[in-house]
C-alpha cells in the first residue's frame, strides 16, 4: 500500500497531474473473519469456482499466477469485473462531487485467500489504469498460514 501511495504522491508533485480528492481502497477479505467495518461497497465473489479444492492451489493465493489464472479463467469471473468496472465508473464521479473523499470497495471470498485476492487486485489494476487514485490492501490473505504454522 505505501508503494502505490508514493506512487501517486510522485504522480501529482513531479508530473503536476491533478489531484483527485477520492483515493479509493480496493480490499479483500474473507467472510468467515468478518466484513471490514470501514466498506462502503461490499462485494461477494463465492459464487466463483473455488481454487480451495484443487489440491495443487489450495495453499497458494490470488497472489500466485496459477490460482488468478484460474479465477479468471472463467466468464462470469471476467464478466463480473466488468460489470463492477462499469458500475464504478459511473460511481466514482458522483461520490467526488458529493465530496466523499475515500471509498472503500471490499471483495470478499469464504476464506479470503483465492478468489477475493484474485478480483481485488484485477480491480487494483483496472482502476488504476483509469488513473484513479488507488490503494490495494489483502486483509486475510494470510490467516490461514499464521493459524496453521
Amino acid at each position: 500500500m505505501t508503494r502505490e501511495l508514493k506512487e501517486q504522491i510522485n504522480r501529482i508533485f513531479r508530473d503536476d497531474e491533478k489531484f483527485e480528492s477520492l483515493v479509493i481502497t480496493v480490499c479483500s477479505f474473507g467472510f468467515k473473519y468478518g466484513i471490514p467495518a470501514d466498506s462502503d461497497l461490499v462485494f461477494d465473489v463465492r459464487f466463483l469456482p473455488n481454487p480451495y479444492y484443487i489440491p495443487e492451489l489450495k495453499e497458494l493465493s490470488g497472489n500466485d499466477s496459477p490460482v488468478s489464472d484460474y479465477v479468471m479463467s472463467f466468464a462470469e469471473s471476467r464478466e463480473f469485473l466488468d460489470k463492477l468496472v462499469d458500475m464504478l465508473e459511473f460511481l466514482i464521479p458522483h461520490y467526488i462531487k458529493e465530496g466523499k473523499n475515500s471509498l472503500v470497495i471490499s471483495i470478499g471470498c469464504t476464506g479470503g485467500k483465492h478468489r477475493s485476492v484474485t478480483l481485488a487486485n484485477a480491480l487494483f489494476t483496472e482502476l488504476c489504469q483509469k488513473e484513479h487514485t488507488v490503494l490495494l490492501k489483502h486483509n486475510d490473505v494470510e490467516k490461514d498460514a499464521k493459524r496453521k504454522g
